[in-house]
């Protein structure tokens, strides 16, 4: 990959999100008819509201009336946000934004910590400084070493020709 390039979110963060939108702003089939409008359940419970998936329940005024599906929250002309109810009858949508932002954020964060122990754990692939100088130390003492034993060697030798006890190469070069 080039050094300026950039990679786009991963193709299930994106079916996600997508399927996400799509839930959050078409309305699903509901068990009433296709004509049937939200006002005819208001005075009702919010229960009876909320079983047209198009139909939005304002707690302060028990009113059943039309989500606006032009805007994704409804205005505070229609309903109060503390007070509107959507889908679920316990659950408003000022908790309903708290709560979408929280999980937002907090997989936001995740999926940045977990890019940046992905990059951490690349980096120290790399050898860094005490490493290298363990190595250098490691190839000197080697080198060290083998000189040692080549010096033992060397006398050792020396000391098999002084008293003849020297093995040759070809035993027969004598006679």
């Amino acid at each position: 990959m080039a050094s300026g390039a950039t990679r786009g979110p991963p193709r299930w963060a994106l079916l996600l999100g997508g399927a996400t939108l799509l839930l959050l702003l078409v309305p699903a089939a509901s068990s009433e008819p296709v004509g049937a409008g939200c006002a005819q359940n208001s005075n009702t419970s919010c229960e009876e509201c909320l079983k047209n998936v198009s139909c939005l329940w304002c707690n302060t005024n028990k009113a059943c009336l039309d989500y606006p599906v032009r805007k994704i929250l409804p205005p505070a002309s229609l309903c109060e946000l503390s007070s509107a109810r959507w889908g679920i009858c316990w659950v408003n949508f000022k908790a309903l934004i708290i709560t979408m932002s929280v999980l937002g954020g907090s997989l936001i964060l995740g999926i940045a910590v977990a890019c940046c122990c992905c990059c951490r754990s690349k980096r120290s692939r790399k050898p860094d400084k005490s490493d290298e100088r363990a190595m250098r130390e490691q190839e000197e003492r080697r080198v060290r070493q083998e000189e040692r034993r080549a010096e033992m060697k060397s006398r050792h030798d020396e000391i098999r020709r002084k008293y003849g006890l020297f093995k040759e190469k070809n035993p027969y070069e004598k006679f």
